[in-house]
């Protein structure tokens, strides 16, 4: 753990669960959620190997104490039902003194509260998991928490840590000989490139991971690489490159999940060119198969962006109203983008003072939490807004139907074949 890390920690621990009590109604299921998963880490912490083992009357006290709050939540929902399986699995671990037993509902759990944007808690638990296992957790284990702690660091804009996280985790790869362990770690390290906003070397990183993901036939590592490249190159204002990237990414892909997020990004990158019909087409099949929230708002705000750049207030409204209605405890990322776009939006329409104020709140959030792109792109926006009044703010690769490549052509093919 880095020494960061354990200071953020040297307090009460998982007081970060009890957070909730000043967010929520103080009977509310969030709170009474959140003082069940601060009693079951607890209980967790009871394995711990820098502690002393309980006495059997001491364990089996805060056992039944922590089992029977979990029993009283039965009825709310899928943490819950998380909760109940982490008490199970510790309990199972202290009389088997096997660790290990307990590490898969913890990395449900965590991987649970990053859906649900509680990005904060599922670091809480990750780390959890680290220091309770100590050298005793198996190493893939390990690997895999390091990664999904770089993970939730990227999504909290937390780069540096996030950076520390990823190379932790291919460290420990390399030493076990876990090859695909080693080209994952790569991969988070070129997502924080990316998200830094050194696109130029971002593309050099996604590049070489690809040709050496292409070498391993790793499946799963090209359809991360192809995905990122497409990205950077859509950033970097090559959108014809960057859309055939995606689509190969989303073919690679073999969860709904991940592929949901391919087709999210091709979405953002076919609005770009002009391609408004096949990036409602891409939009609308990220809100079919309903993956995590945050994908889920964020193909909204996408959906409003193609609204306004058709000059469909009525729809424009009605997909703003939409995502400000889920935007609960999303990633910085996300709510400078949303505030960017309805500014976008709200300019297109001839509402220049609304227009500045979303901009200004995009800004805001992008340079607290270090989104350089971000910050580049706004302030050109704003600068533009100010010097001529009413611009055309397409934040389009034409401001006129482009005339599409065969690649293009053919994708927006695939796309409509797709949404019949």
């Amino acid at each position: 753990m880095t020494t960061e890390s354990k200071a953020q920690r040297a307090g009460l621990p998982h007081a970060v669960f009890l957070q909730r009590v000043t967010d929520e109604p103080a009977m509310s299921a969030q709170v009474r959620l959140g003082q069940g998963a601060f009693l079951t880490l607890r209980f967790v912490d009871l394995l711990a190997p820098d502690r002393e083992p309980p006495t059997p009357d001491v364990f089996r006290y805060q056992w039944a104490a922590t089992e029977r709050y979990c029993a009283e939540l039965a009825g709310e929902g899928t943490e819950a039902s998380h909760l109940s399986c982490i008490v199970r699995s510790a309990s199972e671990a202290h009389h088997t003194s096997d660790v290990n037993l307990v590490a898969p509902a913890l990395f449900a759990y965590a991987l649970y509260l990053e859906q649900e944007s509680h990005l904060d808690e599922a670091e809480d638990v990750l780390q959890t998991m680290i220091e309770v296992g100590g050298d005793r957790l198996q190493t893939s284990d390990m690997v895999s928490a390091w990664m999904r702690i770089g993970r939730v660091c990227r999504l909290k804009a937390d780069f540096d840590r996030a950076d520390v996280a990823y190379r932790e985790a291919g460290r420990i790869a390399e030493a076990i000989g876990d090859a695909h362990g080693v080209l994952l770690s790569r991969i988070g390290e070129c997502n924080v490139i990316h998200f830094r906003g050194n696109l130029a070397q971002a593309e050099i990183a996604w590049r070489t991971v690809l040709t050496d993901a292409s070498e391993a036939h790793d499946r799963e590592v090209q359809a991360q690489s192809e995905h990122g490249l497409g990205n950077v190159l859509a950033r970097r204002g090559r959108m014809n490159e960057g859309a055939p990237h995606l689509w190969r990414a989303f073919e690679l892909y073999e969860d709904q999940s991940s592929q949901g997020r391919a087709m999210a990004d091709l979405g953002i990158v076919l609005v770009a060119l002009g391609e408004v019909q096949a990036a409602e087409q891409a939009l609308q099949h990220v809100l079919r198969v309903q993956g995590p929230a945050e994908l889920v708002v964020n193909a909204k705000i996408e959906l409003m962006h193609c609204a306004s750049f058709r000059r469909d207030r009525v729809t424009f409204e009605r997909w703003r109203e939409s995502a400000i209605s889920d935007f609960t405890e999303l990633p910085p990322n996300i709510r400078a983008d949303y505030h960017l776009k309805a500014g976008i939006g709200f300019a297109r329409f001839g509402s220049l003072r609304r227009a500045e104020n979303e901009l200004r709140n995009a800004l805001e959030i992008a340079a607290a939490h270090g989104l350089h792109e971000m910050v580049f792109r706004v302030e050109q926006l704003m600068a533009g807004l100010k010097e001529c009044g009413a611009p055309e703010f397409n934040e389009s690769a034409a401001s006129a139907p482009v005339t599409q490549s065969d690649s293009l052509h053919e994708l927006s093919a695939c796309l409509a074949a797709l949404a019949t």
